[in-house]
């Protein structure tokens, strides 16, 4: 073949070539390929502790960013240490000073709010707080709740770096996420995983009114990360990594954090009253077995199942009944017990739900007013809390069957503490006080405006269910 002939057919062929190319984008319709399509928010509004409510601008589970995560909270997670008195010498100098704990602690706000797990505070007298940059402060406690293991912790100071708060009710199952703590006295330690599951009870907390209900993830948590921040790969605080499970002593994969959402309850509570304010249905719950499923002809296995119901309390006047079960409140799913006590903690006494439950095979709503332990839809602050315990007893409004058989308003004495003035006047738990210093009870809050006021000596009135006549006590006021 000569020269002329081989130039010949390459020019054949490219010119074949393009035609071909030219004809394809003729007769196919050009495609878009996405590489990131942006999405509308699916946040609900999370309440800022500092500036009311925010809306969410971004999803969550993307972008996955950790070098970007792990910068915006690297420095507002700081390191905690414990102090106290080991107790008396044998010479009975000062009582010196040994490490009772240590761990890690997060600054949510830039004023020096930091929240932190109620063990790592737990009998401590004194606090330090080292930050990332090496600045040590001395903190003082704001309040506790060992319900949920947390606790809120203060520092002097201004314009400290601090975390945005996420929403853990969009966390999803298989998110990327970091967990920033100080295990072994390391400095700002970071580690990755995912969320295994939501929702996890453990069995760790004491006390009827704990609520677990566990964010579950594979980050690598050791000793010193209890307190610290647990947080999606766009760098917000999405829990507050507490407690592992493990049989060497070690992490072995199993790390449990509290919500960011339920913190933000606790710690504003923590912050406004010095105590959480609880939001009670009024209700004993069990979860749901495949034998009640059956008994009862449930759709699933699923849900909450009342055992048992407190006089005069929301559920009660709401009309809730023994073997009824819970399957919703607000619009979210209640399918099992932490699920329903992480909704019902965000919640204060006063506040309405609406609540969805299955009775005899149909589906009904409800709503409710939630109330505190002491039947009252009014917030308690530690103040309050603390000249009740001041001066010996606890009280609680009356039910409405109490008024009914007594023919009175007032409140009654739930329990009375050992060598304290009430103690002292020989008064018996059950009594029922109708008045103070001849001022008439009609309620929690006039019994706790009237004892407020009062100074010196203290007369209380009242009547037993059980006795005959009415019966005066009279103490001193400390």
């Amino acid at each position: 073949m000569t020269t002329r002939q081989i130039a010949f057919t390459i020019l054949c062929s490219l010119l074949s070539s393009l035609v071909a190319v030219g004809l394809y984008r003729w007769l196919v319709p050009q495609q878009q390929v996405i590489i990131r399509e942006s999405a509308e928010a699916r946040y609900a509004s999370q309440q800022d502790l500092i500036n009311g409510i925010r809306p969410r601008t971004f999803v969550s589970s993307s972008p996955t960013s950790f070098t970007e995560a792990a910068n915006a909270i690297t420095p507002a997670v700081v390191f905690i240490r414990s102090y106290q008195s080991s107790g008396n010498n044998f010479l009975r100098r000062s009582r010196p000073e040994t490490s009772s704990s240590t761990g890690s602690g997060v600054i949510i706000s830039a004023d020096g709010y930091i929240v932190t797990n109620n063990h790592v505070v737990e009998g401590g007298q004194r606090f330090e707080v080292t930050l990332s940059d090496k600045r040590e402060y001395s903190a003082e406690i704001i309040g506790t709740d060992p319900s949920t293991d947390l606790a809120l912790l203060r520092i002097e100071d201004e314009n400290l770096p601090s975390i945005e708060l996420g929403n853990s009710d969009s966390l999803l199952v298989g998110e990327w996420v970091l967990a920033v703590g100080n295990p072994f006295n390391l400095e700002s330690t970071v580690t990755a995983g995912i969320v295994s599951a939501k929702g996890r009870n453990i069995d760790i907390l004491d006390g009827q009114d704990r609520i677990e209900s566990f964010i579950q993830t594979d980050a690598v948590v050791n000793p010193g990360n209890s307190g610290g921040a647990l947080v999606n790969t766009n760098g917000e605080l999405i829990g507050i990594n507490t407690a592992i499970i493990t049989r060497s002593g070690g992490y072995e994969g199993y790390s449990f954090a509290v919500p960011v959402n339920l913190v933000a309850k606790i710690v504003k509570d923590l912050r406004d009253y010095g105590t959480v304010q609880r939001g009670l249905l009024g209700a004993f719950i069990t979860e749901v077995t495949a034998a009640v499923a059956e008994e009862k002809n449930l759709p699933a296995v699923a849900g909450v199942l009342i055992s048992r119901i407190t006089d005069d309390s929301g559920a009660e006047n709401a009309g809730l009944e023994v073997g009824d079960v819970i399957i919703g409140i607000n619009g979210a799913e209640t399918l099992t017990v932490p699920s329903l006590q992480e909704i019902l903690g965000q919640l204060r006494p006063g506040d309405q739900i609406q609540l969805k439950y299955l009775r005899d095979g149909q589906e009904k709503e409800v709503k409710i007013v939630l109330k505190n332990k002491l039947n009252s839809t009014s917030p308690l602050s530690s103040r309050e809390e603390q000249l009740l315990h001041q001066l010996g007893f606890e009280l609680r409004n009356l039910s409405r069957e109490e008024r009914k058989r007594v023919g009175a308003n007032g409140v009654k004495v739930m329990s009375i503490f050992r060598d304290s003035e009430v103690e002292s006047t020989n008064m018996e738990p059950g009594f029922i006080i109708t008045s103070i210093n001849k001022r008439s009870v009609s309620d929690l809050n006039d019994a706790i405006r009237l004892l407020k006021r009062s100074s010196g000596k203290i007369v209380l009135s009242g009547v037993y269910e059980s006795y005959e006549g009415e019966y005066f006590y009279t103490f001193e006021k400390p």
